[in-house]
């Protein structure tokens, strides 16, 4: 009977991986100027939902979303953290900005601790924890497609925008903003 059991459990979770295997090869594209090749070219590890849209998240999605999380919020509660991560997905989803995380992370002057398309960071378990949390849908920011530490910030925009639904954690401010200036930062920095 122990020997029936055990081969019992061993089919089942050979088959659940099976099948999200399948899932995962199996899936719907979220925004029509992308090809499945384009998707396929790199194995999906999760999928963001948010209403009607999902957002197929790869491996170096991941790994640049944490590196993203550390350089702009090292030494900030894990809430902050998360909302930095939200950040990025509310980007993506928000019609005004590039439609994936790498181009939404490495769009010119979005993000101060990008240079030359990289971000030298090497991010801890805290910053992978933030992401998946902000990929599971937790998001302490109230969707912000903005934020900034008005400590250090060199943006003009950044300190004259009118901001919306404001959420403030740690040093950072999370926002909303109706002037949204997303696809040419170039004016930013003054």
């Amino acid at each position: 009977m122990k020997k029936y059991i055990l081969f019992l459990f061993i089919c089942i979770t050979i088959s659940v991986f099976l099948c999200k295997s399948t899932d995962v090869n199996a899936y719907a594209v979220q925004n029509k100027s992308e090809t499945k090749a384009d998707i396929d070219s790199e194995k999906i590890v999760d999928v963001f939902n948010y209403g009607q849209q999902n957002l197929y998240i790869t491996q170096s999605d991941v790994d640049l979303m944490a590196k993203l999380v550390y350089a702009e919020s090292r030494g900030e509660p894990f809430e902050g953290k998360i909302a930095v991560a939200s950040v990025v997905l509310n980007r993506v989803l928000n019609p005004e900005f590039p439609k994936s995380i790498k181009d939404v992370i490495l769009q010119p002057k979005a993000f101060s601790c990008v240079t030359g398309n990289t971000i030298v960071a090497y991010p801890n378990q805290d910053c992978y924890n933030a992401v998946y949390d902000a990929i599971s849908g937790k998001d302490p920011s109230n969707r912000a497609i903005y934020f900034y530490n008005p400590d250090l910030s060199t943006c003009a925009w950044m300190r004259s925008a009118e901001k919306n639904d404001v959420v403030k954690i740690g040093h950072h401010v999370f926002f909303k903003s109706n002037d949204c200036w997303s696809r040419d930062f170039s004016f930013w920095i003054k």
